[in-house]
């Protein structure tokens, strides 16, 4: 697999935030009440889709909001 690649050929921009990433799907998970756990190697086969969508939603929302706040602060991030 080629680098800053993942399993579903989508290109990583920035690999060093995976495990950050995945940590925060988690804690969301367990927030949501959805009943996955770290280390499930990512099979959410069980999962109904409308609890994927959850997290999924709720990270995005807690990803823009920081965002929104470094550039509110002056950080401008650069192009990718």
């Amino acid at each position: 697999m080629a680098a800053g690649q993942d399993f579903h050929g989508r290109t990583q921009l920035v690999p060093e935030a995976h495990k950050a990433l995945d940590n925060m799907k988690y804690e969301i998970a367990s927030e949501l009440g959805v009943p996955v756990y770290q280390g499930s190697e990512d099979y959410w086969g069980n999962i109904p889709s409308r609890d994927c969508g959850r997290v999924g939603g709720t990270m995005v929302k807690r990803l823009i909001a920081l965002a929104e706040r470094e550039v509110a602060n002056g950080k401008i991030p650069d192009k990718l």
